[in-house]
């Protein structure tokens, strides 16, 4: 329950994942949101929190541009989709990337899920090249043998 007038969760049109009905669903979720993430990002900016705070968001997956097949939503597309960071040394206001005009597929600098790690990492303070856990007998890095820094975004390179 938020403010007493809107509830997410669960399956059907509290579902937050828009495949039956997107607008419907959207306009609860929205509002449910957004207004909270804008006051975090306010109240750490406020506070000289968000210099040192990294603040993430991202899901697993984008929506199509279009809608799926007998419903008034939109399938999951790995293809193009946005995430965002904010704080602790990314540049603001900054945009880096695009999808083509359909908005299915990244055509502009097209960041892997490696080189976004390897930036979250790198935003902490972590070197993701030297950063590994042991599993099944190896050690292994979190972004695999890939990933690079996407320096662009960086405030400061």
């Amino acid at each position: 329950m938020f403010n007493g007038a809107y509830q997410t969760g669960g399956e059907g049109v509290s579902n937050w994942d828009g495949h039956k009905k997107i607008k419907e669903q959207y306009d609860v979720h929205g509002p449910v949101l957004d207004q909270p993430t804008a006051a975090l990002l306010k109240d750490l900016k406020a506070r000289g929190l968000l210099e040192n705070t990294l603040v993430v968001f991202c899901s697993e997956f984008g929506r199509m541009p279009t809608f799926q097949k007998g419903a008034s939503g939109r399938d999951h597309n790995p293809s193009g989709f946005t995430a965002w960071l904010a704080g602790a040394g990314v540049k603001a206001p900054f945009s880096y990337g695009a999808t083509d005009e359909f908005s299915y597929k990244g055509v502009g600098a097209v960041t892997t899920v490696y080189d976004f790690y390897a930036t979250i990492l790198h935003l902490l303070g972590l070197d993701h090249e030297r950063l590994s856990f042991y599993h099944n007998g190896i050690e292994r890095r979190l972004t695999d043998v890939h990933g690079k820094v996407i320096r662009q975004i960086l405030a400061a390179t």
